[in-house]
């Protein structure tokens, strides 16, 4: 195997079967290929979106009782010098089950991410410039779509 990038129509990508032999296939598979390196980017931005929502309900609690929350109790030094009281207790095991669903939800994209960087690593090794390309271009669209969708863009 050669070590260094060339600009042929013919590669195998990943497995036998997607062996490509002419230019219509290899601009399939960068289209494939940029679509993989899209969505690896979205499961980025929304991994990091679960897991900053998760950090904001464990948090504060005036998300979970909207009725005590006012302009005035979220200024800082009302904040500080407020007493805290808790109106209603939660039900018991209902935050833990919800936290591990969570952390399943968030470990199953984790796995999923992974396996997908991983195999767009081994498209990158394939050491062909289109391919190379595709790479590039799916994670620079894939940025600038997924992160103002995510609601943390300015």
């Amino acid at each position: 195997m050669q070590m260094h990038f060339e600009a042929s129509s013919t590669v195998t990508l990943l497995f036998d079967f997607w062996s490509v032999h002419g230019p219509g296939g290899m601009v399939l598979s960068v289209l494939v290929v940029l679509l993989l390196t899209v969505l690896y980017e979205f499961l980025k931005v929304w991994k990091n979106v679960l897991v900053k929502r998760s950090e904001i309900h464990s948090f504060s609690p005036e998300l979970e009782h909207p009725e005590s929350s006012s302009s005035l109790a979220n200024s800082p030094s009302q904040v500080s010098l407020a007493p805290t009281e808790n109106t209603t207790a939660p039900v018991l095991g209902t935050s833990t089950a919800n936290s591990w669903l969570l952390h399943g939800v968030r470990t199953g994209l984790h796995i999923v991410q992974v396996v997908l960087g991983y195999m767009l690593m081994l498209c990158v090794m394939s050491y062909n410039v289109w391919i190379f390309l595709g790479v590039i271009v799916g994670s620079l669209l894939g940025y600038f779509i997924a992160f103002p969708v995510s609601g943390y863009a300015m």
